[in-house]
């Protein structure tokens, strides 16, 4: 029998790694993960870390492009060693997941492509109602839509779209969420059958990453401040904050973020966007004068840049 391997896609701070969450804590099955991250520090990798499973990392790059031959790799690998049940890959949010739907039906045939499930983030379709090409992809692509984050909407603004997302996939199912709860029975035995040709991709190098460390102890009062100031152009940032009471893992998308309680030593950030090169040593200066002064910890350092090409 072939390994049904299930995508996970969508936008930059959509929810992706809400969902993989959601689906370890109510899931039964002998469940494989491959996450894709952009980015020096595998910050969602950390995440999940600790859920009683096997997790494969591709990071520093695209897997749609740069990364294909180690997620080849990575899934022989998994099966070789633990045969899973299932598959799960998360992309990072600037894949364009045709590219590796291909590369899952020609190179990988022990396994089988279940489905393409894309995450929607209601409020920034919202808040930026233009659909870039990527997203346009990902979208296409998909045989299930969930629309997450729709309590950050209004509930007349829901069905509009709704109707936006199925004039560019008319066949995909939409399924609304919040904070992708949704019963994992639902994403998975889609049993996608439709073949596609060899996609042409070349991606652009648009977007930008930087990644911050530090074993420092952080102002909570500081760091709400210095979230409310990012620039325009840092899309997402996500990563791990220690405060005085306690670490907290940081989600910030396009001006939103949200902390919540999470068991680490130390500080790692890592900030993405569109030429975010020429605002680096601002955040960076801005984050350190965060730190609590009496604290004793090493000074902070943070890491090189990395491009998405």
């Amino acid at each position: 029998m072939r390994t049904p391997i299930t995508l996970i896609t969508g936008p930059l701070g959509s929810g992706k790694t809400t969902l993989l969450r959601h689906i370890l804590a109510t899931q039964r099955e002998k469940i494989a993960i491959v996450m894709n991250e952009f980015g020096k520090i595998a910050i969602d990798t950390k995440v999940i870390e600790g859920k009683n499973v096997r997790i494969a990392e591709l990071g520093g790059g695209c897997v749609c492009c740069s990364l294909l031959g180690e997620f080849e790799a990575a899934v022989n690998e998994i099966i070789g060693k633990i045969a899973p049940e299932r598959i799960v890959v998360e992309t990072t949010g600037l894949a364009e997941p045709e590219a590796l739907v291909f590369n899952i039906q020609e190179a990988l045939p022990q396994c089988r492509l279940d489905g393409v499930v894309s995450v929607i983030d209601a409020d920034m379709l919202v808040r930026f109602p233009e659909i870039g090409h990527t997203t346009r992809l990902q979208i296409e692509g998909a045989d299930i839509l969930l629309l997450n984050k729709i309590d950050l909407v209004e509930p007349a603004q829901i069905e509009p779209l709704e109707s936006k997302l199925h004039q560019i996939n008319s066949t995909a199912e939409i399924i609304r969420t919040e904070r992708c709860r949704i019963d994992p029975e639902l994403l998975f035995g889609i049993g996608r059958e439709t073949k596609i040709e060899r996609p042409e991709h070349l991606h652009q190098p648009e977007f930008e990453s930087f990644a911050f460390h530090s074993d420092k102890i952080f102002s909570r009062d500081c760091l709400e401040a210095f979230a409310a100031a990012l620039p325009a152009n840092v899309i997402r940032a996500k990563g791990f904050i220690r405060f005085a009471d306690g670490t907290q893992l940081f989600n910030f998308v396009a001006g939103r973020w949200e902390l919540e309680p999470f068991e680490t030593d130390s500080t790692e950030l890592v900030f993405i966007g569109k030429k975010v090169a020429a605002e680096k040593q601002a955040v960076l200066r801005a984050l350190r004068e965060c730190v609590v002064q009496n604290d004793e910890a090493r000074m902070p350092n943070d890491e090189g840049m990395t491009k998405h090409e």
